[in-house]
């Protein structure tokens, strides 16, 4: 089930065209918590993405929020997000 998940998870998060994209489920690590309860489940993303350059840290998880809405509370109760654009290199002088 939490493969039809994390696929829905990257169906939904191409939209902010990420050059990477990690999901990792944690659902194991919450048993017993009562937001897993009913089958809600837990991620880990971390995402590189050109559309968070030049944003603090709240404005790139709501990007990332508002491509997976409709998901939260119900069947994602709670996402750890690591969001950041792609770090550039300084050329040598």
């Amino acid at each position: 089930m939490n493969e039809q998940r994390i696929a829905l998870l990257r169906e939904r998060l191409a939209a902010l065209a990420p050059q990477s994209l990690d999901i990792e489920d944690e659902s194991h690590l919450h048993a017993g918590h009562a937001g897993a309860a009913g089958g809600a489940s837990h991620f880990r993303v971390r995402i590189v993405a050109d559309c968070f350059a030049g944003l603090p840290p709240v404005a790139r998880h709501r990007l990332v929020y508002d491509q997976l809405q409709d998901l939260i509370p119900y069947p994602i109760h709670a996402l750890a997000l690591h969001a950041q654009a792609p770090s550039k290199e300084v050329s040598p002088s």
